[in-house]
């Protein structure tokens, strides 16, 4: 998944600093930041992002001390000091080298009385984005060999690297004007430093692979390459997205790459699943996730208050607020010992071992394998765009009620990561779902550009069971998500039954025959075949058998009298005369006329 949480001047620069950029350990005062990383056991930060060309810096070039202080801490060139002895060396004077030196409006600008309202707004430096992966990758990560160890950092690397480009392509705004009225995609694209930590911060320490990266709110305008301030709200509304997007690229690298198969775990009941590596043992996912159980703990607490005070349970947003404020409670503070990652990875076995077996530990990957193979003899990864339209408007609809554009993608690649299991989506298949979805299923609302479920569409009146309705409109003790799931099933079942007819209509329908149009002694294609009406269709076949039945007899009394004829015997004047063209022929006993086939 993936959090995300500002970085301002002063107690955000220090965290940044002190924390971050030394894995997850303590870096004391005046301890130079290489020496802190060296000591930790963690590789230094990576700069990333297109908008890198602009600052002279390339994708993959450490982040140095100063370059991090002087672009993600004052918001100026990571090169400043360069840029103002080059400037102070032509002549220009300190105040206008040091202005030269700083992109966008300097951060002082804020605490000036010359503003009204902005000197009250503690400016945002950067956005500090969390991407971890799903539970059993950190365990497999944690207990595993090292090559295992070093695919599956690949894996996440990749993935971050596509979900960055995602945002900096299709979401990042840049803004200006007052009010920043005016936005548009930035020019060059995003400057991120990118630092990877290994733990949790629960008490004991526990395996948590998670990269931070700390996007600068610095970029260029498209219009005129100035410098100005990314749009916050932009990148917070499309952060579910690109959390969706981003465990989807995770999950097709680690199957691409190792041969494991995904699989869907509830971990609440009624609440959204989450997607684990097969074969994994359960119980050490209980074995990694101590920092879980303790906000859980406090959450059910804080949810019990905020149910008394308020009278009901809450809502999405805030049961997401409940949650952030149970985690900062039981935030405990970071270690000041400082371990390497291959002693980590030694406690984590060792801790592993003696709580379920070394046979539960070195067995990982060959039962990963193992489970992998049985899962791709009972799963089929097929996607079906029509289908998966359906199945996301009825989840966001029950969801939320009004949606938006960026509900839809979420979900869309939520269906398509449960759908595949770690299998290759097709590049642009997200977004072909969420156009069936808007085209065919959703309905404009007001004035923007909400948007809600087209029940006439969805469900047409000409059906009778109205059960899809009553889990699409009303509401019921059930959790939504579990309403959404019954609805988004019930109408899978309906475009399945409707799919079904489609296909009988373009047969033959019971007791409807197909017979040539004229008599031919060959066999007529289906094609060639014209389908009819019940009575029309028997009227013909009647005459048909008629006038086969009349021939045929012609031929056997013709095939007798040649016969005769030879043998020289005479016709008995007892025999039974052919019969006429015009009389019907009469089943035999216990027998009905013909219902279907080809005549």
């Amino acid at each position: 998944m993936i959090s995300m949480s500002p970085v301002r001047p002063g107690a955000g620069v220090r965290y940044l600093f002190r924390g971050v950029m030394v894995g997850d350990g303590h870096r004391a005062v005046g301890t130079p930041l290489r020496t802190a990383q060296d000591e930790a056991g963690v590789s230094p930060g990576v700069w990333k992002g297109r908008g890198l060309v602009a600052l002279g810096l390339a994708a993959g070039d450490v982040v140095s001390e100063r370059q991090a202080e002087l672009l993600l801490g004052e918001g100026r060139h990571p090169g400043a000091d360069r840029v103002e002895r080059e400037l102070l060396a032509q002549g220009e004077s300190p105040a206008r080298a040091r202005r030269a030196a700083v992109l966008g409006r300097p951060i002082e600008h804020n605490q000036s009385a010359e503003t009204d309202k902005a000197k009250k707004r503690i400016p945002w430096l950067a956005f500090d984005l969390v991407f971890r992966p799903p539970p059993t990758a950190h365990i497999a990560w944690a207990l595993m060999d090292d090559e295992h160890r070093r695919v599956l950092e690949l894996c996440d690397d990749i993935a971050r690297d596509k979900t960055l480009a995602w945002l900096e392509e299709s979401v990042v705004e840049i803004r200006w004007k007052a009010g920043g009225k005016q936005r548009a995609g930035v020019k060059d694209g995003l400057v991120v430093a990118v630092f990877r930590h290994y733990e949790s911060r629960a008490t004991e320490s526990r395996p948590l692979l998670h990269s931070h990266a700390v996007v600068s709110v610095r970029a260029r305008r498209p219009h005129d390459g100035k410098w100005g301030n990314l749009s916050a709200d932009s990148l917070m509304t499309h952060i579910v997205a690109a959390d969706t997007l981003y465990l989807l690229h995770f999950m097709e690298e680690v199957t691409a790459r190792l041969g494991w198969a995904w699989e869907p775990r509830e971990v609440t009941p009624g609440r959204r699943p989450v997607m684990d590596i097969t074969g994994i043992d359960r119980r050490l996912i209980g074995w990694q996730s101590t920092r879980r159980q303790q906000i859980e703990d406090a959450l059910s607490v804080i949810t019990a208050q905020y149910e008394e005070k308020q009278g009901h349970a809450p809502g999405e947003k805030a049961g997401y607020a409940l949650a952030c404020q149970a985690a900062d409670q039981t935030r405990s503070p970071k270690r000041t010992e400082l371990w390497s990652l291959t002693e980590l990875r030694r406690r984590w076995r060792d801790s592993a071992i003696a709580a379920f077996g070394a046979c539960t530990v070195y067995r990982l990957a060959e039962r990963a394998r193992a489970a992998a193979a049985a899962a791709w003899t009972r799963v089929r990864p097929v996607v079906d765009v029509a289908l998966a339209a359906v199945d996301v408007v009825a989840v966001v609809y029950v969801m939320r009620g009004a949606f938006a554009h960026h509900h839809l993608l979420a979900e869309a690649r939520r269906h398509l990561a449960y759908a595949l299991r770690g299998r290759r989506h097709e590049p642009g298949l997200d977004e072909r779902i969420v156009q069936a979805a808007v085209d065919d299923y959703t309905r404009p609302v007001g004035h923007g550009r909400r948007m809600t479920a087209d029940l006439r569409a969805l469900y047409p009146h000409d059906t009778e069971d109205q059960a899809v309705l009553r889990a699409l409109t009303r509401k019921c003790s059930a959790v939504p998500y579990e309403r959404a799931r019954l609805a988004a099933g019930a109408l899978t079942a309906r475009v399945h039954a409707l799919r079904r007819a489609d296909r009988l209509n373009s047969r033959p329908r019971p007791r409807t025959l197909t017979v040539p149009t004229t008599p031919s002694p060959r066999l007529r294609t289906s094609r060639e075949l014209e389908p009819m009406t019940d009575v029309a269709a028997v009227e013909l076949t009647s005459r048909t058998l008629e006038a086969a039945a009349a021939e045929m007899a012609a031929r056997l009394q013709a095939g007798v009298r040649e016969r005769a004829a030879a043998r020289r015997l005479p016709l008995k004047s007892g025999a039974a005369p052919p019969p006429s063209a015009h009389q019907p022929v009469q089943p035999a006993p216990g027998r009905t006329p013909p219902t279907g086939g080809i005549a």
